[in-house]
């Protein structure tokens, strides 16, 4: 990595690199061994930067927002990872609400808010990133981020800046067109909001607030929903089904307020999860016929 840091430097004095860096410090899980490296750009144009320098070396790098839905080996991630948290403006143009791919769903619903618009009110309890978000169509309580995209901007395979329309970004049920090309990095993206009452747009988003309290095991750290929703079925009525709520390994345990959620209830290690995990999709495969796929990333695996 001696060479990356050292192009990371002359292209961009000033981005923050960390070497080493724990990623239990970056996922939601609380788990994760050390990144070799890591770069937290403060803008575009750093974040660009650290891509070029990457690809110029032939390094490919790991694009991280807020580590909502990864989990980090215990032994880490011998490779160069973009965190894009740092990104995380927002502006309007055109009566259309533009953000930066860092910004987490929270507050870009909260700037909707703000300027009274309403659609994204489902967004505000969703754990990640917009950019983290557009590539998996983030969605909860029946909205979709596809409702209200109209544009999302990113970086290409070349480090070009594309602009596609979100007619062009293939988003379907937690797939894009960005999960085909992990290698794109995405920058922004651009959305068409209806003008909105904010009173009632905050009750609804303390609505869904309450209900994500009352059913989902917020106290505990998780990566959100384990699995996909297969189709014709509830994974969490499958796992409960299956009698396997509240069950554990090591510190990792199927939550027992929410059978949809893996959970660290305290040290749990990478390990501790995929073995669970493991055990529940052996599990539910065997006693149902359905295929559990995972809703979390592995990296360092």
């Amino acid at each position: 990595m001696t060479a990356l840091i050292q192009e990371l430097n002359r292209l961009a004095p000033q981005l923050a690199l960390r070497e080493h860096e724990p990623m239990s410090r970056h996922t939601t899980f609380r788990i994760g061994g050390p990144a070799r490296l890591m770069a937290l750009p403060a803008s575009q144009m750093e974040a660009a930067a650290a891509v070029r320098a990457a690809r110029a070396l032939g390094i490919a790098p790991f694009f991280l927002g807020n580590g909502s839905d990864l989990l980090v080996s215990d032994r880490g991630f011998d490779g160069f990872i973009i965190k894009t948290t740092g990104l995380d403006q927002t502006r309007e143009v055109n009566r259309r609400l533009r953000a930066e791919s860092g910004i987490p769903l929270a507050r870009l619903a909260m700037a909707a808010l703000g300027r009274g618009h309403t659609g994204l009110e489902f967004a505000h309890g969703i754990p990640g990133t917009l950019g983290g978000g557009v590539t998996m169509n983030a969605g909860a309580y029946g909205g979709e981020l596809v409702q209200v995209l109209t544009s999302v901007t990113f970086l290409n395979e070349e480090a070009e800046v594309i602009t596609l329309p979100v007619e062009e970004c293939a988003l379907t049920y937690r797939h894009s067109l960005f999960t085909d090309h992990p290698e794109w990095l995405i920058l922004g993206a651009e959305f068409e909001l209806a003008q909105g009452d904010p009173a009632a747009i905050k009750d609804k988003m303390d609505e869904l607030a309450q209900k994500r309290r009352s059913k989902q095991p917020l106290d505990l750290p998780s990566a959100g929903s384990t699995f996909k929703r297969p189709a014709g079925y509830f994974a969490a009525a499958l796992i409960e089904q299956c009698g396997l709520k509240g069950v554990g390994i090591g510190g990792a345990q199927v939550s027992e307020k929410h059978a949809g959620f893996v959970v660290n209830r305290g040290g749990a290690t990478a390990d501790d999860v995929r073995r669970l995990m493991d055990l529940i999709q052996d599990t539910v495969h065997r006693e149902t016929g359905v295929t559990l796929e995972p809703e979390v990333k592995f990296l360092g695996f």
